[in-house]
């Protein structure tokens, strides 16, 4: 067994279809199965369930891959230490970005680290802050980007506060509040809502607001993806409270949105979260880049 094995075994488990997975390794398919049926047959098991069709994860195999993940990462790790020996910083680091990240210009960032490590490959990946959050303290991510409602802190995880920022209410520019100078939680109340989808924390953020008011709202139309909620609201399908970092420049280039600031409304933190144990050398680069000291834990 190889590291090179390893590889392949993680390439098919993820695409799930050997050609995609020896394009993703740069090999021809046919040295690709090979290298897997021998290490099936070094195994005495079966990692694959194959037919002309599908591919799929024997049971297994699902417990060879927990396994395999974890070696390739320790051999990129053993990597990365080398080179950070030698004051060079090399290997990979996964980030996660919230889509509403305001806080940081993540690819002003991207741009001045590689600047200064263009050794180092970076993956990124969007999703939710809970899930970001999850995928750091789980090995999964290295750093990430979340916006949590005000009074909660993210767990298990390192971070620091970027950003504290007050939500605004997104209107369609015909909307009757277009033009209104401010407005109450208790006077929008009866609107029709856009939002993101119920569970999530950026939903949480502005029903948390509503339910502390003591008020109800009715949330007709529920997305993950912003540029769906924008579209809805220019529609005149309904409103939304949107963090405001986030949400001018977007409105300022659409004449469609109009924003009216909210007396009472939901408040966000923008945190900036990595694990505290064992920061790769990509990390700590990230870190520094970003001006951000890891405390030290002996």
């Amino acid at each position: 067994m190889d590291l090179q094995q390893l590889r392949y075994v993680v390439a098919v488990a993820d695409t799930l279809n050997f050609t995609r997975a020896a394009e993703r390794c740069a090999v021809v398919q046919s040295s690709l199965s090979h290298r897997i049926a021998a290490l099936e047959r070094e195994l005495g098991v079966r990692l694959f369930a194959r037919s002309s069709r599908r591919v799929e994860l024997t049971s297994a195999g699902a417990a060879f891959l927990v396994g395999a993940r974890e070696c390739l990462a320790a051999a990129d790790r053993a990597v990365a230490d080398a080179a950070d020996a030698t004051g060079v910083v090399r290997g990979r680091l996964a980030v996660g970005v919230i889509v509403t990240t305001a806080a940081v210009d993540v690819p002003e960032l991207l741009q001045r680290y590689r600047a200064q490590h263009p050794d180092v490959r970076v993956a990124l990946r969007s999703g939710r802050s809970d899930d970001l959050a999850a995928a750091v303290r789980d090995g999964k991510l290295d750093i990430a980007f979340l916006g949590l409602p005000e009074g909660e802190r993210p767990a298990g995880v390192e971070a620091v506060v970027l950003d504290h920022d007050a939500h605004v209410l997104a209107v369609s520019a015909g909307h009757r509040l277009a033009r209104a100078s401010r407005v109450t939680l208790a006077e929008i109340a009866g609107e029709t809502f856009v939002d993101f989808v119920s569970g999530t924390p950026a939903r949480a953020q502005s029903d948390r607001a509503f339910a502390a008011a003591g008020l109800v709202r009715d949330v007709a139309y529920e997305a993950g993806v912003v540029e769906l909620i924008t579209r809805l609201i220019g529609r005149g399908l309904g409103v939304a409270l949107l963090p405001s970092a986030f949400i001018r420049p977007l409105a300022a280039a659409d004449p469609e949105l109009a924003l009216v600031p909210v007396v009472d409304g939901p408040h966000r933190l923008e945190y900036l979260v990595w694990s505290p144990f064992n920061p790769s050398p990509a990390t700590r680069a990230m870190l520094s880049v970003l001006g951000v000291r890891p405390p030290h834990h002996p």
